[in-house]
């Protein structure tokens, strides 16, 4: 039985980047010793979509894994890029697409992670079968 997700962030800074997950996000963690901060992540779910002809494998442990994009979800863009905002977190300008708003907030590595507000359905309510 599958038991939950965990994603892998690459960070040139993974020390500021934990610590803004931590303090910024205020995203709970475990430390996995050494100060390797593991996090508890808010409510997930996964869409597949095609490459368009863009390689996005990206090679773990001698395997070629399926890369992805990470967007935390929201239901108030404005009201939680205001939030950021209050903490120095400096966001993209807004965009609107077919699926939802969308912002990235810049990580203190430099790195950026995508944030919406969804307009499509969203998966977190499904029950198992």
């Amino acid at each position: 039985m599958i038991t939950g997700t965990h994603v892998l962030f690459y960070s040139e800074n993974p020390e500021a980047d934990r610590a803004f997950f931590r303090d910024v996000l205020e995203f709970r963690s475990v430390d996995a010793g050494r100060g390797w901060l593991i996090f508890a992540m808010p409510p997930a779910e996964a869409g597949v979509h095609p490459t368009e002809g863009e390689s996005r494998a990206q090679v773990h442990g001698g395997r070629s894994l399926l890369g992805a994009v990470v967007y935390l979800m929201c239901d108030d863009l404005e009201a939680e890029i205001k939030r950021l905002q209050a903490r120095k977190v400096t966001c993209s300008p807004v965009e609107t697409e077919d699926w939802g708003s969308k912002t990235t907030l810049r990580l203190p590595s430099g790195g950026e992670l995508g944030l919406y507000q969804p307009t499509h359905p969203t998966a977190f309510n499904l029950k198992a079968k």
